[in-house]
């Protein structure tokens, strides 16, 4: 089999929805495990028979076919949002209350509304009014959680592009902010900036 092909076996794993009574939102976060910046997270609601045969988790994905599945999704899905908590507020509330209050964010603007939510991960702070089910490793499994997923890293990803200008000894445009060798060794030598989540540690 192919490249081409085994992508597509691959892929064809990814299940359309969880349960087809209620409309049907996943959601998903970017850069919960990063050194500096905010945490972004995404929901979307796709068409019922939605499928794009290079939709899979966001960390599956190269970046040229991330950015073309950002176009398809926002063009395609029925509704979609993005929203983010700084490093401010994920050092006053922990990373991964920061993380469910991102979800929180971009579900409140969706519209049509959600009517249950897959959630990416084990843990969820309830959202009012709306059942749902957390899935682990969700953004390889389910297509609304993988669309969620590309949504959160490359909106991600071009913010912290922004803030690289700002701050370029870093290389947060390659790192995007993540703990790799040489961001450690940057922050050994310009110490810590004004980006940096000052409760992780570092």
């Amino acid at each position: 089999m192919g490249t081409i092909g085994l992508l597509l076996n691959f892929t064809a794993m990814l299940s359309p929805h969880y349960q087809t009574v209620l409309r049907e939102a996943g959601t998903d976060e970017a850069g919960r495990g990063c050194y500096a910046g905010p945490v972004f997270a995404a929901a979307v609601i796709l068409p019922e028979n939605f499928y794009h045969p290079l939709l899979n988790d966001s960390k599956q994905v190269s970046v040229k076919d991330r950015e073309l599945l950002r176009q398809i999704i926002e063009t395609k899905a029925l509704s979609w949002a993005v929203a983010s908590v700084d490093h401010a507020e994920i050092d006053q509330l922990n990373i991964l209350k920061a993380s469910f209050k991102a979800m929180h964010l971009a579900i409140d603007q969706l519209n049509p509304r959600p009517e249950f939510l897959l959630i990416d991960g084990n843990r969820f702070i309830p959202y009012p009014f709306t059942p749902h089910q957390c899935i682990i490793k969700g953004d390889g499994k389910y297509a609304s959680i993988a669309a969620a997923s590309i949504l959160a890293k490359t909106h991600r990803d071009q913010y912290m592009q922004q803030l690289h200008a700002e701050f370029p000894q870093y290389g947060w445009d390659r790192n995007k902010g993540y703990g790799t060798l040489a961001h450690r060794k940057a922050i050994e030598k310009f110490g810590l900036c004004k980006y940096h989540r000052k409760s992780f540690a570092i």
